[in-house]
């Protein structure tokens, strides 16, 4: 895995990056320094740019966040979420799995999330008894953010009727602002392991997102770099698809490696080797954090 101080010591040997959103453009809040300068640098020297993301919300949702965040169009080519990649096999059903799952659906998430199936031929349920099967966004403010205990009554009873899972964010964590939130995968991985469920995640690091991305790239897969921050998730997902990963460093990882934004401290190279062949995975490159 080579340091880098940044993306442009990289840039000459890649045409085109797949680059993660949160933990790597931004915290859930605010862009970090220097992304949107490092976005600006690409789009100048020609590369393309497609931005994937694991929130489980339509790509259209996505986007106007990021442009209230200042993360304006111009600075990318396109954006694929999970949850954008969840409809679009909700409403298909050419996939076996999906095609097998009935019409009446049990929604696990916060009503931010609904745009993910507004319009779409499902009857939506309150009670596990009557669903089908349920599509898991994540945790929700009411129930809170930081601790999963308020979720396993629900999720013992979508195990009791057998219920089918879709998880439509495979991360188990994200950093907004300076807290630690749950996301849709601490649920859904809860559900297989202590229940059994059987959980369908779409999203970073399986490979329906990236046979999208890879559509709307269209170029040779040795001329891509994945940039994210999570090994679990963007690394992994990066060598499945047969591309080189860049691991930001100052992500969702920072503290585990040393590093802090407070401090302007970086994270510590030696020890980030030894965490990504810990988890079997050998990254390209690694960066600070997404600057240029």
């Amino acid at each position: 895995m080579k340091e880098s101080t940044g993306i442009g010591p990289l840039s000459g040997d890649y045409d085109g990056y797949i680059v993660d959103l949160w933990g790597v453009i931004h915290n859930g809040v605010a862009p970090y320094p220097g992304s949107l300068d490092c976005l600006r640098h690409l789009k100048q020297a020609g590369k393309r740019v497609i931005l994937l993301s694991n929130a489980p919300r339509r790509a259209v949702t996505v986007r106007k966040g990021l442009r209230a965040m200042g993360v304006t169009d111009d600075l990318y080519e396109g954006l694929m979420t999970s949850g954008e990649c969840t409809r679009l096999m909700l409403q298909a059903r050419t996939d076996p799995w999906f095609a097998g799952l009935g019409r009446r659906m049990l929604h696990l998430g916060p009503k931010k999330d609904v745009d993910l199936f507004t319009g779409l031929d499902l009857d939506v349920v309150e009670d596990a008894a009557q669903a089908d099967f349920v599509l898991n966004t994540g945790p929700d403010s009411d129930r809170g953010e930081e601790d999963i205990t308020p979720y396993l009554p629900v999720l013992q009873e979508c195990a009791a009727h057998r219920l089918k899972m879709i998880c439509a964010n495979p991360d188990q964590q994200v950093i907004r602002g300076s807290r630690r939130l749950l996301c849709a995968g601490a649920l859904a991985s809860r559900y297989e392991e202590s229940h059994g469920g059987e959980v369908r995640w779409i999203g970073k690091p399986h490979p329906e997102v990236y046979e999208r991305v890879a559509r709307m790239m269209d170029l040779p897969l040795s001329r891509i770099l994945a940039v994210g921050d999570s090994l679990a998730t963007d690394m992994r997902g990066a060598k499945g698809a047969g591309v080189d990963g860049c691991w930001v460093l100052g992500g969702i990882h920072q503290e585990m490696l040393g590093g802090s934004w407070e401090k302007d401290r970086d994270a510590d190279y030696a020890l980030a080797v030894e965490e990504a062949r810990g988890a079997g995975l050998d990254p390209a490159a690694c960066i600070p954090s997404f600057r240029w």
